[in-house]
């Protein structure tokens, strides 16, 4: 039989499908049936039976927040179904609710979060008409930004990593379609946890129905938008999810920002996770990458915002230079950058803190944070009204320390603060007379039983009268049966003893009921006054998510500018034209953690007359792939505003930036490594333009020698002859080297190498020139290869390279024609093709022109094979 309670929690399980259901039954929280195994095996609970039939488990109300952060570790969703009734004044069943659901798109809780990522919940809307465009938008809770964007469905790789939302809502009835829209294997490797939501929520109209309401408009066209875009259904449903799960409003959501590509340099996913900007390849998280190296922020707002302009740089001039300025500003005046960093560490997360004032969550110990960080907002403004930092003014226009606010939380807030109101105390003594007079009921208690018994002696004549109080009977006057006649009439009999009777009297009954209910009174009183002041912060929290978004910058610009002076990077000059000029260039990751002095510095110089194509060849382990990354690293941090590490640096603005850079099985789709190779090379080829940096290190190893050598000529080619860009080259195919002379724009570049009779020093110097050997057999010992196996190697080596010959390479002027070769085996017991040739031939019907004719083929066959060999 279903009790009433279960019939409680059955109803509010069916309400939230494929959640897992947080039951609240006095101080625990309970799971039942298939939640609990889950629960229990996710979180460790011990799982047991109720009625013998049901499985359920639980724990303490007050740990909540520690289970709620593994469940959404694990990527669950949790419907939090509290009591919203006191179960000492319920009749009944208590009343209980869902009062939150959590996600992890939908956290705005600090112990929830990681403080340094944002935490983005995206939605994605697919043309019916189309299957080639779509819709997005994305969300920050924490921070109230809000995006939309149509994109093409082929390009939905680059913008999934670009973003890297934590979650993904999707409309139901494209579920078992969703894998022929989308790239197979993509939402694994995002990590995102999806979520479907039903399909009238991505409907045109009801969409723009919770965007006009949100934003209390008739149109988005004041945004930007045309109200048929795709992308406008997909925000309406991620604001009709927010509304559902938050159950709060979204006052700092304000607006919808439609996102301008042609402001921002453009990377795709390979690019992204090749270059290592936020997190490494071998690590999901951000230890050892570019973010984390050069991350000199003191807030976690700064942390966040300097990650988002690492992986969306700018390509506008203009704005790039205004950034420059500031971090110029910055660098100059360190005794201000100092002082301003000091008061920025007395700033909390006032974004999160902000986001969670708007949806009604904050905390006493939120409210705190706040009345800290809005303490030192004013010393930051008197700092950024130095003459020097006139660049910051723009800024420094956008910080407000809202004084009344401010003022109302330190008359209001107590030092020592509960979590959450109710819990202790919350308010100043002198706050709110009402308070103050309760608490001064419980703590004068004593002083006036004393007055009363004094009081009551004097009446009485009876001086062994006692005034007491027990759990049972409550506070009562004993009186022994001695002194029964000089009792007043006013006294009422409350107990009997064997020697003693208990009263009491209407004035000490009212004391009682004042006593007893005194702390419940503060504690609902203290309640009361929260719920007005968390009004009160609602109200002003769009203001102070944007003194948080300018507190924010302005701690990214002083980071940046910390860095400079520590690392002594320089102002790069940003110019329009397509060149790169570097003097004294350093990895940025790498020149911090290899031990002081040991990052060998390269100068780098890209032109379109004559160096718009660099290859670099040269030994494994030399530097040649390092020398290419760092290029292209610069690149990025001159177009986020930074300063580079450099002696000196020209960099002209690029469009986007490609990469390939080493490859690996993607079984998950059935692709080979040389398959991945070749992917991201068409994407390259059919995607860069003249304004793009391409970075390629090594093409065409996963196949055999003269495929792997003719695919990368004819790719460094059609690099340019047809695109045009500037491109950095690093190959082991010494081949290629020859291209120099056809190709006007291109320079070689070569590592170098100091032999010795004993050993091979590689300098990592990179210098113009070529090189004509790899050195791969001394890697492979350096390895730990087997002298054996090394000793074989370098015989077959010398064989190999005796059957090739060397011919002299031709001169600059020549034509080279990509190489039509026939690849040498290793073994010698395979036939050569021309010997095949002979001995398949009938010479009896063979005249003799015929037989000079066949001569003469067979010569130039060899000929042609032996030149291209060289």
């Amino acid at each position: 039989m279903t009790t009433p309670m279960m019939m409680q929690y059955l109803d509010a399980k069916s309400r939230h499908p494929g959640m897992l259901l947080l039951f609240r039954m006095g101080d625990f929280f309970e799971l039942f049936g298939e939640d609990a195994e889950k629960a229990g095996g996710l979180l460790g609970l011990t799982v047991t039976t109720r009625d013998g039939r049901e499985k359920m488990a639980g724990f303490p109300h007050f740990a909540l927040d520690g289970h709620l952060r593994r469940l959404l570790e694990c990527g669950q969703k949790v419907a939090i179904c509290d009591q919203v009734e006191d179960a000492s004044q319920a009749k009944g069943l208590v009343k209980r609710e869902v009062t939150r659901v959590v996600t992890p798109g939908t956290v705005t809780e600090d112990d929830l979060l990681d403080p340094r990522r944002p935490s983005i919940l995206m939605a994605i809307a697919f043309e019916p008409k189309s299957k080639a465009m779509a819709g997005l938008a994305w969300v920050d809770v924490g921070s109230g930004l809000f995006f939309a964007q149509d994109i093409e469905l082929a390009k939905f790789a680059d913008h999934l990593s670009r973003i890297d939302p934590v979650e993904l809502l999707f409309s139901d009835d494209i579920a078992s379609s969703l894998s022929e829209r989308l790239p197979e294997g993509l939402l694994a490797r995002s990590n995102a946890s999806q979520t479907f939501r039903p399909s009238w929520n991505f409907d045109r109209d009801s969409a723009l129905a919770a965007l006009h309401g949100q934003f209390q408009v008739m149109t988005m066209a004041g945004f930007g938008f045309e109200d048929k875009q795709p992308c406008l259904r997909a925000a309406g449903a991620l604001l009709a999810y927010l509304r559902e799960t938050l159950k709060a409003p979204l006052g700092h959501i304000r607006k919808l920002i439609p996102f301008a590509p042609g402001h921002a340099l453009q990377m795709d996913e390979t690019t992204r996770r090749s270059l290592e900007l936020d997190r490494t390849q071998r690590d999901p998280g951000r230890k050892g990458s570019l973010w984390d190296t050069i991350d000199r922020s003191v807030t976690t707002m700064g942390s966040r915002m300097l990650r988002d302009w690492l992986l969306n740089p700018l390509s506008d001039l203009a704005l790039l230079q205004a950034r420059q300025d500031m971090v110029g500003a910055f660098s100059s005046t360190s005794h201000l950058r100092r002082q301003l960093r000091d008061q920025l560490k007395e700033i909390a997360d006032l974004q999160r803190l902000s986001a969670r004032a708007a949806t009604g969550r904050v905390s006493p110990r939120d409210l705190a944070a706040i009345r800290r960080g809005l303490g030192a907002v004013p010393a930051v403004r008197l700092l950024l009204d130095d003459p020097a930092l006139v660049s910051v003014s723009g800024l420094n226009e956008q910080i407000h320390p809202h004084p009344e606010f401010h003022d109302l939380l330190a008359r209001a807030l107590a030092e020592d603060l509960p979590n959450q109101p109710g819990d202790g105390t919350v308010f100043r003594e002198g706050f709110d007379p009402e308070l103050d007079e309760l608490r001064g009921l419980r703590s004068s208690g004593k002083e006036w039983l004393a007055r009363f018994h004094a009081q009551e002696v004097e009446r009485t004549g009876i001086s062994s009268l006692k005034v007491g109080f027990n759990q049972v009977f409550g506070y009562y006057i004993e009186i022994t049966h001695a002194h029964t006649g000089r009792v007043p009439a006013d006294y009422q009999r409350r107990q009997t003893l064997k020697n003693a009777e208990r009263y009491i009297t209407p004035e000490l009954k009212e004391h009682e009921e004042k006593v007893l209910s005194a702390d419940e009174k503060i504690r609902l009183r203290e309640i009361d006054l929260f719920q007005q002041l968390r009004k009160t912060a609602a109200d002003i929290a769009p203001g102070l998510l944007d003194t948080a978004n300018a507190l924010a910058a302005l701690d990214t610009i002083a980071a940046l500018a910390e860095i400079a002076v520590e690392r002594q990077w320089c102002r790069p000059v940003l110019v329009n034209e397509p060149v790169l000029e570097v003097r004294q260039g350093r990895h940025p990751v790498l020149d911090q953690i290899l031990p002081p002095g040991t990052f060998v510095p390269n100068d780098c110089r890209m032109d379109p007359p004559t160096a718009r194509l660099l290859l670099v060849t040269g030994p494994n382990m030399g530097g040649k792939s390092v020398y290419i990354r760092q290029a292209a690293l610069l690149v990025i941090l001159a177009q986020t505003g930074s300063f580079v590490p450099a002696s000196s640096a020209t960099i002209g603005i690029a469009d986007r930036v490609f990469t390939r850079v080493g490859a690996s099985d993607e079984l998950s789709r059935a692709q080979s490594t040389f398959m991945v190779e070749m992917t991201e090379a068409a994407n390259i080829l059919n995607n860069a333009t003249n304004r793009s940096l391409v970075i390629l290190d090594e093409i065409g190893r996963g196949t055999s020698t003269y495929d792997g050598v003719s695919l990368a000529w004819a790719i460094a080619e059609d690099l340019h002859d047809r695109i045009g860009c500037r491109a950095l080259f690093a190959t082991h195919y010494h081949e290629l080297a020859e291209l120099s002379g056809r190709l006007k724009a291109m320079a070689t570049l070569v590592v170098q190498v100091h032999e010795t009779e004993q050993d091979v020093l590689f300098l990592h110097r990179i210098v113009p020139g070529s090189a004509d050997r790899s050195y791969g057999i001394h890697v492979a010992r350096r390895a730990g290869i087997p002298a054996t196996v090394l000793d074989r190697a370098d015989a077959l080596l010398h064989e190999l390279e005796e059957a090739r010959g060397r011919a002299p390479a031709p001169p600059p002027e020549a034509t080279i024609q990509a190489p039509r070769l026939v690849q040498a085996s290793l073994f010698a017991s395979q036939d050569d093709p021309v010997i095949e040739q002979i001995r398949q031939l009938e010479l009896a019907p063979l005249s003799g022109e015929d037989a000079l004719k066949l001569l003469g083929s067979l010569k130039r066959e060899l000929g042609g094979r032996r030149k291209s060999r060289t």
